[in-house]
């Protein structure tokens, strides 16, 4: 009886101690401000039936509610009426030098033009009819088409025109000479407020010239995230977590030990930040995107959160108390 009272002791300390030293409300509130990450600013949202790398998103966009498309000046200015602090976007280098601000790798889906995006120079994609290719009744009507000509914006137009926005550059390869050239391309100083996603090798390039600068590449995420889970209890955050974004799928948020003060602390100490998404579902993570997402988000949280829809996630955010002035 001993020997059970004795181990029933020792279990019991043992589970107390975890709990304090994981319990998010022990903590106290993180510094700071929750911040709303706009993915590719104010955009057409699209079904995902049957949704795989070949489908052309452009050709299943739900009815649209407004007259914005995805990385493009005017929708990066509404994210941030909006409520967006950092706005995602991707970029393609050019053939003479430029970096221009598009999603796909090639034209032909959304555009009316063709081929790479990478294959010309600038002059042919300022030229394009990016709106071409949008249609939400299977091809019946293009209701963008004819609207957007020469609206893809370079990069410098981006950074230039939202001085004050903080950006995640998405790079669409895996080339360590497209880091290279961006880093040419940029202002060393703009960099404080960029950070960095994609391919391990590019994002790889950007860190070692800026140390500062977080990433968020899928296969040190996985990493981060596995060694976390397992060691996360004891307090400790394992080096695969330094200076990161740290993606946290909604539906597993509470094998995240510490969730969510004590876990946003713990990161903060490293570097990084918790970037609050919507519900890992087998083919990627989608953002905090409808009202019930909205529930996801814990009170006091200060981490970021990632939507695709922040033209009411951010009001409906604010209005709730959540957002920072």
């Amino acid at each position: 009886m001993k020997k059970r009272y004795k181990f029933a002791l020792g279990a019991g300390l043992l589970l107390a101690g975890l709990y304090v030293n994981n319990a998010s409300w022990i903590a106290g509130i993180p510094d700071g401000e929750m911040t709303l990450v706009s993915h590719r600013g104010v955009h057409q949202t699209f079904h995902r039936d049957g949704l795989n790398n070949e489908t052309c998103t452009a050709e299943h966009i739900f009815k649209p509610r407004h007259e914005f498309l995805e990385n493009t000046i005017e929708s990066f200015d509404a994210a941030i009426y909006a409520g967006a602090e950092q706005i995602e976007l991707d970029i393609h280098p050019t053939t003479d030098g430029e970096f221009v601000v598009f999603h796909d790798w090639t034209l032909d889906c959304r555009t009316d033009g063709t081929g790479k995006t990478r294959d010309h120079d600038l002059a042919y994609l300022k030229a394009l009819d990016i709106g071409y290719g949008y249609t939400s009744d299977y091809g019946r009507t293009f209701p963008f088409r004819g609207k957007f000509t020469g609206k893809m914006p370079t990069l410098n137009e981006v950074l230039t025109e939202f001085s004050d926005t903080h950006f995640i550059i998405n790079f669409k390869s895996r080339s360590k000479s497209e880091a290279a050239s961006l880093l040419d391309y940029l202002d060393a100083g703009e960099w404080s407020r960029l950070s960095v996603s994609g391919h391990v090798d590019p994002v790889s390039i950007v860190r070692d010239a800026h140390p500062k600068v977080r990433g968020m590449v899928r296969s040190e995420v996985k990493q981060c995230l596995k060694s976390y889970v397992l060691t996360g209890w004891s307090g400790f955050v394992p080096k695969s977590c330094y200076n990161m974004t740290v993606p946290v799928p909604a539906n597993y948020r509470k094998f995240f030990w510490g969730w969510p003060h004590r876990f946003e602390k713990r990161l903060n100490k490293v570097g990084s930040r918790s970037l609050l998404m919507g519900e890992y579902t087998g083919t990627g993570s989608t953002g905090i995107d409808s009202m019930a997402d909205l529930e996801f988000v814990p009170k006091n949280y200060k981490g970021m959160v990632w939507t695709n829809t922040v033209e009411w996630t951010g009001p409906e955010l604010n209005s709730r108390g959540l957002l920072g002035e």
